[in-house]
């Protein structure tokens, strides 16, 4: 059998989403993707007194476009709801006047191109230090992190010295405290509807915040919030009944990953805990916009073999997203993780999943979607300018050439 490409793939087929409010001409999704390019609230940031806060400007509102095509879905980087949240420097909050008026930005940009986004809602929790934030490091319990030479990528302002994570243990939340996070989570989803985004979508994988509660290793808690795998999904299910109040289930989407190993996630009994999870949501919230998974076998800081050997070691060598994609029958089913031009035709065409998430590719490519469907060469990325922030934040970020403007540059220099 002939596997369809181009233009004649699946990905070129219109799909419905929040729950049959959208509906999306084409199937390849812009992945959620941290670039770090946010303009800082203090432009005078010192030891004494660093910088905490960005906002969007303009150049993120013109990345975001470039990406744009009818009908498309992206969806934003994950967007922290609160200083306590935020676990990178560059990355634009959605907490205050300035910020909404960037994000605002950003999705006209996105809806003038007829384009869709939604808001991705992110909390770092123990993935931070406090010299971040100025505060304490959060977490669902106060364990200290797995790895203890493991540091946080970015020096604090002032330094040039890595800071080790395991040297800034994280505070157990009290119950007033996780309370506190859901209403933030809230507020956040909230004002995103309010300035126009067309849904949000939950990080509840690579290891973050709502994934900590999930992950055996770090959740070492003994309440109604730990203890058994299906205690470990009550922060993540409760988070998510109090979303769906607040902007509707049908505008709310959720994004897991079962086998991450990222921030040190080491969780036990991953199908047990993850299929729980899966039930529950589908029961509870049977109108969601989406669910988007990432694959088993990809892993952000493991090569596929090193990755296969973790897989092996859970007795789940063999193992796909379908037991996933089966409690989860017609909600729309996304797949993320190692997608390109050579494998998105099978995988789209096999039924195993409605859309596929692109990012790498979709960074050098802002004019991705007409390559896969012309079967045109790809520009490679460039790894060293994906997370900023930079002296130049262009480069590596809106600098990347469309077919349009490179085959122009290229007829001049034959014509010499």
């Amino acid at each position: 059998m002939t596997i369809p490409t181009g233009s004649e793939s699946k990905l070129f087929q219109p799909i419905k989403i929040a729950d049959g409010k959208i509906t999306l001409k084409h199937r390849v999704i812009f992945a959620p993707l941290t670039r770090n390019r946010g303009t800082p609230y203090n432009t005078t940031s010192t030891a004494e007194n660093p910088n905490r806060l960005w906002y969007p400007n303009e150049l993120m509102a013109e990345y975001y476009r470039q990406r744009t095509t009818e009908g498309g879905l992206l969806i934003s980087e994950g967007i922290p709801m609160s200083l306590e949240s935020n676990g990178m420097p560059g990355v634009p909050g959605l907490f205050l006047p300035e910020q909404a008026e960037g994000w605002k930005k950003v999705v006209e940009a996105v809806h003038e191109k007829g384009g869709f986004i939604y808001c991705q809602l992110w909390h770092a929790g123990r993935a931070n230090i406090p010299q971040m934030s100025g505060l304490p490091v959060v977490c669902p319990s106060a364990t200290h992190w797995d790895d203890p030479n493991e540091c946080y990528n970015w020096p604090p302002v002032g330094s040039t010295k890595q800071i080790r994570y395991a040297d800034f243990p994280p505070i157990e939340l009290t119950i007033p405290h996780l309370k506190q996070q859901i209403q933030d989570f809230c507020n956040e989803a909230k004002l995103a509807m309010e300035i126009g985004f067309d849904g949000v979508e939950l990080h509840a994988g690579n290891g973050y915040l709502p994934e900590q509660f999930l992950s055996s290793n770090i959740n070492k808690r003994t309440d109604e919030y730990g203890g058994t795998n299906e205690k470990r999904c009550n922060f993540v299910l409760e988070l998510m009944d109090q979303l769906a109040k607040t902007v509707g289930e049908e505008n709310l989407a959720i994004r897991l990953s079962p086998f991450g190993l990222f921030n040190q996630t080491r969780s036990e009994q991953r199908m047990e805990t993850w299929s729980y999870l899966s039930r529950c949501l589908k029961q509870n919230h049977p109108r969601l916009s989406y669910v988007s998974f990432i694959e088993p076998r990809y892993d952000q800081i493991f090569t596929p073999a090193e990755k296969a050997q973790f897989l092996k070691s859970w007795n789940l060598a063999n193992i796909t997203l379908s037991p996933f994609r089966a409690i989860f029958g017609s909600t729309p089913f996304f797949s993320g993780g190692g997608w390109d031009d050579t494998n998105s035709w099978e995988a789209i065409a096999s039924g195993d999943y409605d859309a596929l998430l692109f990012g790498r590719w979709y960074i050098s490519n802002p004019d991705l979607v007409e390559r896969l469907k012309l079967g045109k060469p790809l520009n490679l990325y460039d790894r060293g300018t994906f997370y900023g922030p930079f002296e130049r934040n262009e480069r590596g970020y809106t600098d990347y050439p469309t077919m349009l403007e490179k085959e122009p540059a290229r007829a001049v220099v034959e014509s010499l």
